[in-house]
């Protein structure tokens, strides 16, 4: 009997153990802040400070692999392109963008890379200013002197960086490596000015030079809707959530999207935009949100809204008929944000059950409110905290671990209660 109650208290505290380490894991994860990382190095508060002011950083924050390569003071101050009196931040912060690898590489990733080198998408490529794959480096790594490049991936481009060491690592999740230099990314001006004009984004052909979205290009063209999207690229902005190909041949013959009538058409079409600029990190911050459309503007309130959440660690779309997911980042510059997602989203007032007849707008139906916080003002850091539902602070990715945590808590006292029953 001894022994049996001894098993059992041994038991107890395995579970108990398991739930601490549990519990601590998930506070270092969610309490990551890569600056804050960086100021134990003061060798590095220069590119830090960089990573700051450009906000840069507070996309990192969002971000669960990824490896910086960071320039020390003593090669940063040496750059007479950092302290050119024309080169603007918002240039600069797309070259800091090219330091970060959205990929985690250890010591000995960079030693098994093949002597042909390897591409590696980073963060700038994600804003879709970066044509074809010049958002990309090649890393090529020289066994003979031990030697670790990183480059453009062109063969002709005079920028270069080595890999000094590595001077911080959360195994799988994030490396910050040293480099001797800068890495301009090829054909990049970064003397261009300040005082852009407005984007003025020509969202058809943006679509088609991503490869994957002939078929969302056409509609749009076709139905005339892509006119009304790029009007409200000004103010708050759009988010298009756009299907790909491959979503359009999935869609079954029963839902007959093509044969719609083009008014109904249209409104399939604008039940794809959000009125408002959301980057990537402000969409992987939600908590319990229903987001109003294009659509629900011209059908009326509380009608043809998304479900965004999170989910498997990506960011999941819902009409209440289908689940779509973000598969990627098409382009990505304020005011406009345009996401691939894998199905095409079909709202329940068509393609449900009891469908709405009528799609001309209701007369004196208010439009809802979407507004932007004082955080999300002009110049300013964009973060999905005004519409309902979602979380503003992005400095903490404490809300995307809380459902995953929760679900670990569950298990492990479900598991404790069956043990002590029997």
């Amino acid at each position: 009997m001894a022994t049996f109650f001894q098993n059992r208290h041994s038991t107890l505290q395995t579970l108990l153990f398991f739930l601490l380490t549990i519990s601590s894991l998930n506070s270092s994860i969610s309490s990551l802040n890569i600056t804050q990382l960086l100021t134990s190095y003061p060798d590095l508060s220069d590119f830090n400070s960089l990573l700051t002011t450009t906000s840069v950083a507070d996309d990192l924050n969002q971000r669960s692999s990824l490896t910086l390569l960071a320039v020390p003071n003593s090669y940063l101050r040496n750059s007479d392109l950092i302290h050119h009196p024309s080169s603007p931040y918002s240039s600069i912060a797309d070259v800091i963008r090219y330091h970060v690898l959205l990929q985690y590489l250890s010591w000995s990733d960079l030693h098994q890379i093949p002597a042909s080198g390897k591409l590696i998408t980073t963060l700038y490529q994600t804003t879709g200013r970066a044509p074809s794959n010049f958002g990309s480096v090649n890393i090529t790594f020289s066994p003979s002197d031990d030697v670790v490049l990183v480059h453009p991936p062109v063969s002709y481009s005079s920028s270069n960086a080595t890999i000094l060491s590595l001077i911080k690592t959360l195994p799988y999740n994030v490396s910050i490596f040293t480099v001797n230099s800068l890495v301009i990314p090829y054909g990049f001006d970064l003397m261009a000015s300040e005082t852009r004009p407005p984007l003025g984004l020509n969202i058809t052909k943006a679509l088609i030079d991503g490869h994957n979205f002939n078929v969302a290009a056409s509609m749009l063209t076709a139905s005339g809707v892509v006119e009304e999207f790029e009007a409200d690229e000004g103010g708050a902005g759009i988010t298009l959530f756009v299907p790909t190909d491959d979503a359009f041949a999935d869609i079954s013959t029963t839902e007959k999207l093509q044969s719609l009538p083009a008014d109904k058409k249209a409104v399939v079409l604008k039940f794809h935009v959000l009125h408002s600029y959301y980057p990537l990190g402000s969409l992987e911050s939600i908590v319990n949100p229903v987001q109003p459309t294009l659509a629900t503007e011209d059908m009326g309130a509380g009608s043809f809204t998304l479900n965004i959440s999170r989910v498997n660690g990506s960011v999941a779309i819902d009409t209440g008929i289908v689940q779509a997911s973000i598969t990627q980042t098409v382009f990505d510059q304020k005011p406009v944000a345009i996401f691939g997602i894998s199905k095409v989203l079909l709202p329940r007032e068509i393609f449900g059950e009891n469908p709405i007849m009528n799609t001309k707008p209701q007369i004196g139906a208010p439009a809802p409110e979407i507004s932007l916080s004082p955080e999300n003002s002009p110049g300013q850091p964009s973060h999905l905290s005004s519409p309902p539902g979602f979380r503003g602070d992005m400095n903490s990715s404490a809300a995307v671990l809380g459902r995953e945590r929760f679900v670990v808590y569950g298990t492990c006292i479900v598991l404790l209660l069956l043990y002590l029953v029997v």
